[in-house]
């Protein structure tokens, strides 16, 4: 990539908020289109459910803030045949979160009542509301509720983890079906801090809890910030998602159940804790942790491929990167996993609920699972549409495996046990494997730019060293990879390992991260780049870094197409950086910065 000049004059952006806000009680359920706007500040007041045939549309820049209660009253939930659409963007995200941040906020002109969401701190804390709940209709794997049957049935159902039916018959807590296409909406730019709720043992709100949602709907660029329970938990269905970060979870960062298959590219996970409990309760436990099915010979069984994630833990006292249970077949790659407390893969086979683990009642074994292709399909309970059930994994590769990844200090006596016991480092895997376990343990030497943690508390009983600081753009070894990024639509071709580029961040300004300092404060001016009709064919963006500016082109799918590293803040005022076969040429004239590339015309975008 060939690097250039740019003029000093790319400016500060101003980022719209909750200026003049009206604060908004809502007390009722949801059984009509409705839309929430950024000109209101919405209360939670308990449980509230989007009703079948119903749609809420939450506009970007829209705050969500509930009055801290006890447990967390305060919940939204949508229920099957009813649709959410959160249409945030990078300057103006949706926040869903409690008044107690919102407190923190630094108030100044642009938001007089409510503060500006680009600050705030960052307290010890979760529990202050509920969560965010969609329920679709797609496939589910679950043994516990009367009338399931352990095949693809679309009569399968479950009641939701951590909400409570209002009497007998109450369907607006049930999830599951047959549809692994259905559409449960669009959730853009999204931010969600303190939440949870405990209902009963092992009964409690994650911050994002999707179940049996599926592949119709879209989800990109999520971060849940400090909640009680798990970060995002997915329980069977087919959907995909793009861009999360997940921070100071007080269980599982990312957990998958009852059958998920489906795919995940671009996430952040930094371990931590929310609260000053058990692990498990307010003290992080795994990073991922994958369930297949319940019991384990039930189909569907998940089988998802996930690529492109930067996993940090915790050092001294954490738990896995990669849990294992109950026939769960995942394939990661192009992944970051450092400064793991306990193994890279924790092979846990039994989930503590009675199921009975890999190689129950004839299903392939543990060890199989790390050596048999991803074509293979179980025949015990098989599903009558097995190629359309399990089609999301990458073909050419195996059920399970860890592959073109970087570890680095992992510093536990049994890190790497099970990953080589299960080939993970296995030479004869080339060249598909590619592993490279970094050497040396000083954060110059890490697969990410910096990393800043806090100095050693015990929480949980459990010794903690929180991240207050974190550059995640892929360092060193993650600044390259080995493997071609499947082509299957819903991918985006990396050339890198872990979340990040070498030189961008899409965390950006709309996450809390950025609030409360944990990462850097980059920003970007884009131009969308258009040829005829309304449509952008991609967007041009320009992030100011401390080193200067980084260029890019980003396509209608989110995926980094070229990155243009170095562009100094001097004299002349031009600049050009290839971009496949087209040329970009950036000029400022009067203020004015403009652009061409090939026939594109670019317009500054709205946001």
């Amino acid at each position: 990539m060939r690097k250039f000049l740019l003029a000093s004059a790319v400016g500060v952006f101003s980022l719209a908020g909750v200026a003049h806000a009206a604060n908004i009680d809502v007390c009722g359920d949801i059984c009509v289109p409705t839309a929430w706007t950024s000109d209101n500040v919405y209360n939670l007041t308990k449980q509230i459910y989007v009703k079948p045939g119903a749609t809420l549309t939450i506009e970007a820049g829209t705050v969500v803030a509930s009055v801290p209660t006890p447990n967390g009253a305060g919940g939204l939930a949508v229920t099957k045949g009813a649709q959410i659409f959160i249409c945030g963007t990078e300057s103006d995200p949706v926040i869903f979160t409690s008044t107690a941040d919102v407190a923190t906020w630094t108030p100044d002109a642009s938001h007089p009542t409510g503060g500006d969401p680009k600050t705030g701190v960052w307290r010890e804390s979760a529990l202050e509301w509920g969560n965010l709940t969609i329920m679709g209709c797609g496939y589910i794997s679950e043994n516990a509720t009367p009338g399931n049957v352990a095949t693809c049935n679309a009569s399968n159902v479950a009641q939701m983890e951590g909400l409570v039916p209002s009497g007998p018959g109450d369907t607006s807590v049930l999830y599951g079906g047959g549809d692994d296409d259905d559409d449960s909406g669009k959730i853009s730019y999204l931010s969600i801090r303190y939440g949870g709720r405990v209902i009963g043992l092992a009964n409690e709100l994650n911050g994002l809890s999707l179940g049996g949602i599926g592949r119709g709907t879209d989800i990109d660029h999520v971060e849940i910030m400090n909640n009680v329970d798990d970060g995002i938990e997915i329980w069977g269905g087919a959907v995909n998602i793009k861009h999360f970060s997940i921070w100071n979870i007080g269980d599982d960062s990312f957990d998958v159940d009852q059958g998920w298959r489906g795919k995940a590219q671009f996430g952040l996970i930094v371990q931590g804790y929310s609260l000053d409990a058990s692990q498990g309760s307010g003290v992080g436990d795994n990073c991922f942790e994958t369930d297949g099915a319940e019991d384990s010979d039930w189909q569907p069984q998940t089988a998802a491929t996930i690529l492109n994630c930067t996993v940090i833990g915790q050092p001294l006292d954490g738990d896995g990167g990669t849990a294992w249970r109950d026939n769960a077949k995942v394939q990661y790659r192009k992944c970051i996993f450092m400064d793991l407390g306990e193994r890279l893969v924790r092979f846990d086979n039994l989930d503590g609920d009675g199921a009975n683990g890999y190689g129950f009642n004839g299903t392939l074994s543990w060890k199989d699972h790390w050596t048999t292709q991803a074509t293979y399909r179980e025949p015990v309970n098989g599903c009558s549409n097995p190629e359309e059930i399990y089609g999301c994994q990458i073909q050419d590769g195996n059920l399970n495996e860890i592959k073109d990844s970087v570890f680095f200090r992992n510093l536990a006596p049994d890190a790497y046990t099970e990953a080589k016991c299960v080939g993970v480092f296995d030479a004869n895997c080339l060249p598909l494997c590619d592993n490279v376990l970094i050497p040396g343990v000083a954060d110059v030497d890490g697969p990410v730019k910096a990393i800043t943690r806090a100095p050693l508390v015990t929480r949980g009983g459990k010794d903690m060293l929180r991240v207050t600081f974190l550059d995640p753009r892929a360092n060193n070894e993650a600044t390259t990879c080995e493997t071609a990024t499947p082509d299957n639509g819903f991918f985006c071709p990396t050339k890198y390992r872990g979340a990040f580029d070498p030189a961008t961040n899409w965390l950006g300004s709309w996450t809390s991260s950025f609030a409360y300092g944990f990462t850097p404060n980059y920003q970007v001016r884009c131009f969308d780049m258009k040829v005829g009709g309304p449509n952008p064919a991609a967007t041009l963006k320009l992030t100011r870094t401390p080193q200067g500016f980084v260029a890019s082109i980003v396509d209608r799918q989110g995926c980094w197409r070229c990155v243009c590293e170095e562009l100094r803040v001097t004299s002349p005022r031009s600049a050009e950086f290839d971009c496949g076969p087209v040329t970009v040429s950036i000029s400022l004239q009067g203020g004015v910065i403009s652009f061409s590339a090939g026939p594109f015309q670019g317009t500054l975008c709205p946001q």
